[in-house]
């Protein structure tokens, strides 16, 4: 029984040294505090994927009670700590993805025209704006075809997960 103790022990530390390097990376101040808008970019890097509603819940729960434009460290790692053991905001599976385009695709081609993708990615669901959109499109189209290969796309888009 004290090896499951230390096992898991080890893991909330290694998990613990994790969010805290991701932290860290955007604490400019060195004063364990980070910009509120960074907090995605780092939970992000941290291989979770939250929708922008379920980011705004975390922010709620770690946000000062008067908010102050900053989160800091303390409140964070409570939070994250949780999210990470409990595996949330895990991305979407490669294959759950190409579904998604190949519904998306209805001609069977394998490959999305950018204007299409465009307009799916900004009147349906969670809207992406301009900044978004483009940086998406910068990734996805082939430079040669101007197409989007979506089965390339995907596997480029698609992590391991460990």
């Amino acid at each position: 029984m004290a090896e499951d103790k230390e096992s898991a022990e080890a893991i909330v530390k290694e998990v613990h040294k994790k969010i805290s390097e991701a932290f860290d990376l955007f604490d400019d101040e060195c004063n364990k505090t980070v910009d509120v808008r960074e907090i995605g970019t780092i939970i992000r890097s941290l291989g979770c994927f939250p929708t922008e509603a379920e980011l705004h819940e975390v922010i709620t729960e770690i946000e000062e009670e008067e908010p102050t434009g900053y989160i800091r460290f303390e409140k964070f790692l409570p939070t994250m700590t949780n999210v990470l053991m409990e595996r949330r905001f895990r991305p979407i599976p490669e294959d759950l993805l190409l579904q998604a385009f190949e519904v998306l695709d209805q001609g069977k081609k394998g490959y999305l025209e950018p204007e299409e993708l465009k307009k799916y990615m900004t009147q349906e669901g969670e809207p992406f704006n301009q900044d978004e959109m483009e940086e998406m499109l910068s990734a996805a189209v082939d430079p040669d075809k101007n197409v989007i290969f979506y089965k390339d796309f995907v596997s480029m888009m698609t992590i391991e997960d460990r």
